[in-house]
């Protein structure tokens, strides 16, 4: 039914593009993975692949003999051309029915969820086409797989929101185990098992998911958490972690303070950093709509953190989240080169994004990180948001 729902929105939004085709031309997709074939195909193949909706409504998938069965039981394409020693005649022979005066192919510059084809493949394209005036009329994809990405279905919707709600779960059960003396390891150890009991995969490479910091010596980032840095009174503690669920990846992040002997709340100016945070949160949140573009709700998060006196944070202030943990579409992030033009993509109803920036204390790293959707309105939260600087027992 997904696969269905995202077939059908590829061709709404084939109809108001500039292509007259999008085509994924793919091999031994356990190997070398494209994005696309996660989103509308639902199969992996073994030999050499095409597949091409139209703008009329096609659905045509050009495919080895011994993957015809598994594309056919999917149901997304209605018409599955099989070959043995060779595609090209198959391909061409398509391509001259649909005649597209512009192919859009799955590669791009700046999205990496639009970006599959590999440059042997682009070589083995170009053989099979030669000779034909369909060359000329390759372009990328880009555009349309970054908004088919981004723009999130409620079947997709409601899968990100289980996949958060599962990880608050965990979240709940592992505050339980923190105390002074406990390692980061350990704790990364517990959430691991609280992964493999419910069969999950984590949301990115497992040994840095869940990310545990205990203190100022701990280094916020993508590190693995350490088995020689231990919870202490003093320390803030800080996770971040996401499951992947029914296809679909949560991403969170959550904050702990250990009193020192004789502390009922945080010092001054812990309590100053989380609400500057917390506020920067709120700023991005508060402009996050319909139509606005990421850099801008960047920037407004970035102020305020500048504003209470932190150095600025030095990545987007959130991601898309969806198929991936860092899914595909617009960024909420500044026009730095290595974004390319996703800060400039307008933001649409139906985008999933987190909204997280962090900064440093004596204490050790303070980041917060929350699962938001875009509505017509502007944005909901989808995790449960935290709000106070959660206390640890001593």
């Amino acid at each position: 039914m997904l696969l269905q729902e995202k077939a059908d929105q590829a061709h709404t939004l084939l109809a108001s593009s500039a292509l007259d085709c999008w085509l994924t031309f793919v091999r031994e997709t356990t190997v070398t993975p494209d994005p696309g074939v996660d989103l509308v195909v639902g199969t992996d193949v073994t030999w050499p692949s095409a597949f091409l909706l139209g703008r009329n409504g096609a659905r045509i998938a050009i495919v080895g003999r011994h993957d015809v069965p598994n594309v056919r039981a999917t149901g997304v394409f209605h018409d599955i051309v099989s070959y043995d020693e060779s595609m090209r005649q198959a391909l061409v022979d398509v391509l001259h029915r649909l005649n597209p005066q512009h192919i859009g192919l799955n590669y791009s510059i700046d999205d990496k969820t639009a970006d599959g084809l590999t440059h042997g493949m682009w070589l083995m394209l170009n053989d099979l086409l030669c000779g034909t005036p369909f060359v000329e009329r390759l372009t990328s994809a880009a555009p349309l797989l970054s908004t088919l990405r981004a723009r999130k279905t409620c079947n997709e919707i409601e899968r990100i929101k289980a996949a958060i709600a599962t990880t608050e779960e965990i979240v709940t059960l592992t505050e339980a185990q923190l105390r002074v003396g406990v390692s980061e390891a350990a704790i990364g150890a517990f959430v691991h098992e609280q992964f493999r009991s419910r069969g999950l995969p984590s949301a990115w490479s497992w040994e840095s998911c869940p990310i545990v910091n205990t203190g100022p010596e701990s280094e916020a980032g993508h590190g693995q958490p350490r088995d020689d840095l231990f919870i202490a009174p003093g320390h803030l503690v800080h996770m971040d972690l996401g499951v992947q669920q029914d296809g679909y990846c949560s991403d969170i992040q959550r904050m702990w303070y250990v009193p020192r002997s004789g502390e009922n709340e945080p010092p001054p100016e812990i309590k100053h950093a989380f609400a500057a945070v917390i506020a920067a949160i709120d700023a991005g949140a508060a402009l996050l709509k319909p139509g606005i573009k990421g850099y801008q709700v960047d920037a407004a998060a970035r102020q305020v953190i500048v504003d209470n006196g932190f150095e600025e944070y030095k990545h987007a202030f959130g991601h898309s989240l969806g198929r991936a943990c860092h899914d595909g579409g617009p960024l909420l992030g500044p026009r730095w080169e290595r974004y390319g033009t996703t800060p400039d993509i307008p933001i649409e109803v139906g985008n999933v994004f987190t909204l997280e920036l962090g900064v440093q204390t004596s204490a050790g790293y303070i980041g917060i990180e929350e699962d938001v959707v875009v509505t017509e309105q502007g944005c909901e939260y989808l995790s449960t948001p935290q709000r106070e600087l959660t206390l640890i027992s001593t």
